[in-house]
């Protein structure tokens, strides 16, 4: 069932396990417009994205509250304050304008890490200000 050389090597230490834990999250973001015609990536208020650690061109999970859609997509800087969260590509035919979504950021860490870890989250009002 289990390859057990590798647990061996797992018990001993000489190999690490890593765990997918929430990087960031940005909850509740309104969605303030959608491009059809784009490459593809979700475009976030550089102010937003660095409140949270997310970094341009790392991966995200988008979940539509409004209609219950996930996507995967990256993230790339909108202007720093104009507060925009904008779907780009073929992900605008799930999420509209005005959707709140969440945008969901995961590293791995080492159980080590995993321990003492904790995400970045903000809450944001209908006009993408943090609140929480």
């Amino acid at each position: 069932m289990y390859n057990r050389p590798y647990c061996s090597l797992l018990q001993k230490g000489w190999i690490q396990m890593f765990l997918k834990l929430l990087k960031s999250k940005l909850h509740r973001a309104a969605v303030t417009d959608a491009n059809l015609n784009y490459p593809g990536s979700i475009e976030i208020d550089s102010e937003l994205m660095e409140a949270v650690g997310l970094l341009p061109y790392e991966a995200v999970l988008v979940a539509d509250l409004n209609n219950g859609s996930r996507l995967e997509t990256y993230a790339v800087p909108a202007e720093a304050g104009s507060k925009k969260v904008v779907i780009l590509g073929a992900a605008a035919k799930l999420v509209n304008p005005k959707d709140r979504v969440i945008i969901l950021n995961f590293a791995s860490y080492s159980s080590e890490e995993a321990k003492s870890h904790k995400p970045k989250v903000i809450v944001l009002d209908e006009k993408n200000n943090i609140i929480g």
